[in-house]
C-alpha cells in the first residue's frame, strides 16, 4: 500500500502522523511511505531521518494526497485538505465530526473512507487511540489553569498550591474518565484543593481508594455542581460521549455566578465543549473572557507538547495502520470490529450514529454497509 503523511496545517499543530520508526516498520513489510518535507521537522524528526527509514520525501501536500492510497495524519482535515481527498482513498486521523457539519459534508462528498481515531474501540469498551491524547490534554489542562490563574494572564492572582497560612486553589473536575483522572493526578500533585464529579460510582470509589480524604468525590448533581463552581478557582471540563457532541454541563447563567478571575478549561472543546460559553481557540490566542471568567478552549492542546504527543499517539495508532496496510481496508474492518467502530464515513455514506444524531442526518451502520 502507498501511505501518505502530510504536514499538519492547523494553527500551531506540530504533531505528525507517523514517526521514522513507524515508517521503517511499514517499509520493511513492503509498503511505500510518502512523507511531506518538513512534516516532523518542528519536533526534531528531520527529513533525513525519514529518508533513512525508507520514506520518499514529497514537496507538497497536494502530491501526497494525489499519490497515497491511505493518508495518516493527526488533526481533522481542514477545508483545503478535504478538497484533496478522493474516492477509494482511506483517511485515518482524528475527525471530531459531531460539532462540525461542514467537515462532515466535505468528507461525505469526497467519497473517501474516513476512520476516526477517537471512536476506535478497545477491549472493555475503551478508546485506545483517544486515551493517550486525553492523558496529555488533561495533564496540560492543569498546567494551563495554573498559568492563567496568575494575574498577569487574566486570573485572580492565585497560586495553585497556596503557601503555609494561605489556601490552595479550589479545583473542580467534571468527569472522572481518562481525562478527569489525569487532571486529578496533576492537580493533587500540585497541592490544589480538588473535588471531582461523575455519574459512575465505581470510578468514584476507585478515586476515593487511591486518594482518600485528599480529594472530594461527588455524584453529578446539578445543585452540588452549582455550589462547587461558585466557590471554584478552576473548573476542568472533562466529559466525553464517544463520537457525540459533548453535553453542556455548565450554563452561561452559572458562568455569570462564578468568581471574576476564575479559570475554566474545556478539554471537550473538540466535541463542541461542555461549557455553554465555550468556543474553540488556538495556542496563538488561547483564552477569552466571559463575565470575567477566563476561558481556555484550545482545540489541539497536545500540539503544544508535540514531540511527546506524537510518540504517545503513534504508539497507539501504529498497529491499526499496519493492519490496514497489510490486510487492506475491507478485510481489516471486517475482521476487527474495534477498528470498524472508527469508520465514520465510507464512500459517500455516513456510518456514525452519534454524528447523525448531532446533525439530523441519515446513516447506515458500518457493518451493514461493509456487508453489502
Amino acid at each position: 500500500m502507498i501511505i501518505g503523511v502530510p504536514q499538519e496545517v492547523k494553527n500551531n499543530e506540530f504533531r505528525v502522523g507517523l514517526t521514522p520508526g513507524n515508517v521503517s516498520g511499514l517499509c520493511r513489510q513492503g509498503h511505500a511511505v510518502l512523507v511531506q518535507r518538513g512534516a516532523g521537522a518542528q519536533i526534531g524528526l528531520s527529513d533525513e531521518s525519514y529518508r533513512i527509514a525508507g520514506a520518499t520525501l514529497i514537496n507538497s501536500a497536494a502530491e501526497v494526497y494525489s499519490k497515497a492510497e491511505m493518508v495518516v495524519k493527526v488533526k481533522e482535515p481542514q477545508a483545503q485538505e478535504c478538497a484533496m481527498l478522493r474516492e477509494d482513498q482511506i483517511l485515518f486521523t482524528y475527525l471530531h465530526l459531531a460539532p462540525d457539519p461542514m467537515q462532515t459534508k466535505a468528507l461525505i462528498s469526497s467519497g473517501a473512507s474516513c476512520i476516526a481515531y477517537e471512536t476506535v474501540t478497545g477491549q472493555g469498551g475503551g478508546l485506545p487511540l483517544l486515551a493517550p491524547m486525553s492523558e496529555v490534554a488533561d495533564r496540560m489542562a492543569i498546567q494551563a489553569a495554573a498559568a492563567h490563574l496568575e494575574k498577569t494572564n487574566g486570573g485572580l492572582g492565585i497560586l495553585m498550591a497556596g503557601v503555609p497560612g494561605v489556601s490552595a486553589a479550589k479545583v473542580v473536575i467534571l468527569g472522572a474518565g481518562v481525562v478527569g483522572r489525569n487532571a486529578l493526578q496533576m492537580a493533587t500533585g500540585m497541592g490544589a484543593d480538588v473535588c471531582i464529579f461523575d455519574r459512575d460510582i465505581e470510578r468514584l470509589r476507585q478515586i476515593d481508594f487511591l486518594y482518600g480524604n485528599r480529594v472530594r468525590t461527588y455524584y453529578s448533581d446539578s445543585l452540588l455542581i452549582e455550589q462547587e463552581l461558585m466557590a471554584a478557582d478552576v473548573v476542568i471540563g472533562a466529559v466525553l460521549l464517544p463520537g457525540a457532541a459533548a453535553p453542556k454541563l455548565v450554563s452561561a447563567e452559572l458562568i455569570r455566578k462564578m468568581k471574576t478571575g476564575a479559570v475554566v478549561v474545556d478539554v471537550a472543546i473538540d466535541q463542541g465543549g461542555c461549557f455553554e460559553t465555550s468556543k474553540p481557540t488556538t495556542h496563538a490566542d488561547p483564552t477569552f473572557l466571559v463575565d470575567g471568567v477566563v476561558h481556555y478552549c484550545v482545540a489541539n492542546m497536545p500540539g503544544a507538547v508535540a514531540r511527546t504527543s506524537t510518540f504517545a499517539l503513534t504508539n497507539a495508532t501504529y498497529p491499526f495502520v499496519e493492519a490496514l496496510a497489510n490486510q487492506g481496508m475491507m478485510r481489516a474492518l471486517s475482521t476487527n470490529y474495534h477498528l470498524r467502530d472508527g469508520l465514520s464515513v465510507h464512500r459517500g455514506v455516513l456510518t456514525s450514529e452519534p454524528v447523525a444524531q448531532a446533525q439530523s442526518l441519515s446513516f447506515v451502520p458500518a457493518e451493514v454497509l461493509l456487508a453489502a
